[in-house]
Parts: C-alpha cells; structure tokens; sequence
C-alpha cells in the first residue's frame, strides 16, 4: 500500500498547500480519502484523476471535501471529453442532500451525482473500494465525523485515518495496533470550550501510544505554527518516533 500526502492543512491551505486530501494506492485500486480544498490540483499532480477507482470522504466540513465540485467538472465538462468511468463516491449517510446544497453554489446541483457513483455509508457498515476493504469508527467532532481503517487483504498492511477529533478512546481501539497511524495534531493548545473538536500533538501522540500503532505521522497543522514543535511533543508523547506529513510526501507500507 502506498499512501501520497496531497494535503494536510486545516480550514485554510498552507502557503502552496492544500487541505486534507490522501491518495491510497494498492496494486490495482486508487482511492483519494478526503477531497478539501486545492486538494484535486495536487490530485492531478500525481496521477489521472479520470483513473481514480473511489473518493472517501470522512465528513462534510469544508476543507475535506470542497474540491468535490471542481473535480466533478472536470469529470463532465473536461475537453477530453466526459468521463466514462464514474468512480464510486463513498460518503457518511445522508450526505448527498448536503453534497447537493454545496455543488448548487457552483451551478448544476446534481453535477456531483453525475460524476461519481454515490454510495453512503453507516458507522457498522464495512464498504470495499476495489481491494480496499474499509471499516468505519464514529469520532467526536462537530459535525458527524469517521475514522477509516483500510486494508488492501487479509494479511496485508492497515491504514487509520482518525479525521478530525477531540480526544476519545474509540479511536484507540480502532486503531489497536495498526500498521500506520494518520493523526491529526491542529492545535497547540486544548480549547478552552466544549464540546472540543480537534487534538494537540501531544494528545496525538498519547493516542498513539495507546493503540500500540506501529508507525505514526501527524497532520491537519498550519504552516502558521511551529510544526517541528509539533512533532517533538508528539515523539514525547509517543516515546518513539513521529512522522510529519507533508504535501507531496509517500509512505510504502
């Protein structure tokens, strides 16, 4: 499995970045998890998003799935043509009225529908894209929000996204022992209100630690903070070492 960082930033993309999009490859599925914004420019940088097998979206916040509208025009009105495959669009339930709304800013309410093939999903559902086989965990967030788990086989290497979330426990039996941990680490500081959203760096890497993950890199950071400081307090909080994400950057599992 082979995962490509298209972007990691929160609500607003880094200086040339992009906000949450991961791009899963396994030997004959492609699967972009997330689709914020200015992540299908990146998409496009790496391979051809006609190609695409699957689109997984963990929630419907802005900057994880804004980039759907122009990825579905360029899927209809591209001057090569529309294209024939429609890859499968795999959303939380009762997401395609919202992905209506949001594509009826742009124009045709129904050019996201045209484009993919929509199919919903249920937190006990488990979905396959491929040969990505994919579980789902509901953590909290302010809106309805999913970990993902994905693996390409039986035996083959496992992938968790944890989203966006505040600190909970059912993401660290989600997570139990996995392969690779993708963590989110927005803030600095824990926020002050409740309910909370997000998670330090040092709560990611306490999260970590407690599902036994055997690889780990944190993400969904702004370029604005100090992100090395980031990564420090979650290799503490870990007691090994962390991982970045980086637009661009791959990880071989």
């Amino acid at each position: 499995m082979r995962i490509t960082i298209l972007g990691k930033s929160p609500s607003w993309q880094d200086a040339g970045g992009a906000c949450s999009g991961y791009l899963v490859e396994g030997e004959s599925t492609r699967m972009l998890v997330d689709c914020g914004s200015g992540v299908f420019a990146r998409l496009r940088e790496v391979t051809d998003y006609r190609e695409l097998d699957a689109v997984l979206i963990t929630h419907f916040h802005a900057d994880h799935v804004l980039d759907l509208v122009p990825f579905a025009y360029a899927m209809t009105f591209s001057p090569l043509g529309p294209a024939t495959n429609r890859p499968e669009l795999i959303i939380p339930a009762g997401g395609t009225g919202i992905l209506h709304t949001l594509a009826e800013l742009w124009g045709p309410a129904d050019i996201i529908e045209e484009a993919f093939q929509i199919v919903e999903y249920e937190p006990d559902d488990i979905a396959t894209a491929g040969e990505f086989t994919i579980r789902f965990q509901p953590v909290p967030h302010y809106v309805p929000t999913f970990a993902v788990d994905i693996r390409a086989s039986e035996d083959g290497p496992r992938f968790t996204f944890g989203a966006d979330c505040a600190p909970n426990e059912g993401l660290v039996e989600f997570a139990r022992d996995t392969d690779f941990l993708l963590i989110e680490a927005t803030l600095r500081e824990p926020e002050d209100d409740e309910p909370r959203g997000h998670l330090t760096a040092t709560e990611a890497g306490e999260h970590a630690r407690a599902a036994g993950a055997r690889r780990v890199a944190i993400t969904h950071i702004t370029d604005e903070l100090d992100q090395e400081l980031s990564l420090r307090q979650a290799e503490e909080a870990f007691g090994a070492s962390v991982e970045l994400a980086r637009s661009g950057s791959v990880i071989e599992l």
